[in-house]
C-alpha cells in the first residue's frame, strides 16, 4: 500500500515538472513576442516621426505584425489560463479521491 501512495506521489510530481516546464515555455514564447513588439513599435514610432512616405506606408506592414503578435500573446495566455485551470481541477480531484478514511485505508 505504501508503495501505491508513493507511486501515485512521483507521477504527481512528474506532471507537476512537466506542466511547470509548459507554463515556463509557454512564459518564454510571451516574452519573446512582446520583445519583438518592442522593436516593431520603435520601428513604428521612426517610421512615423520621419513622415516620408515609404516608411508611413511600410507602418501599414509593421502594424498588422503588431497585431498579430498580440493576437498570438493573448491566445498564449490563454492557453496558460486553460491549462491550469485543468491542473488546478486534476490535483483537487486527485487530493479528495486519495483521502484516508478513519481507519487508514483508502
Amino acid at each position: 500500500m505504501e508503495g501505491d501512495v508513493l507511486s501515485g506521489f512521483g507521477d504527481r510530481h512528474n506532471m507537476d515538472g512537466k506542466l511547470l516546464q509548459s507554463f515556463q515555455k509557454s512564459f518564454v514564447d510571451v516574452q519573446d513576442i512582446l520583445d519583438q513588439n518592442r522593436l516593431l513599435i520603435n520601428e513604428i514610432n521612426q517610421n512615423h516621426e520621419s513622415k516620408q512616405p515609404d516608411n508611413l506606408g511600410r507602418n501599414v506592414g509593421l502594424i498588422k505584425e503588431l497585431n498579430n503578435n498580440i493576437r498570438r500573446v493573448a491566445s498564449l495566455y490563454g492557453d496558460l489560463s486553460h491549462s491550469f485551470a485543468r491542473s488546478v481541477d486534476a490535483s483537487s480531484e486527485g487530493e479528495s479521491s486519495g483521502t484516508l478514511k478513519s481507519d487508514g485505508k483508502a
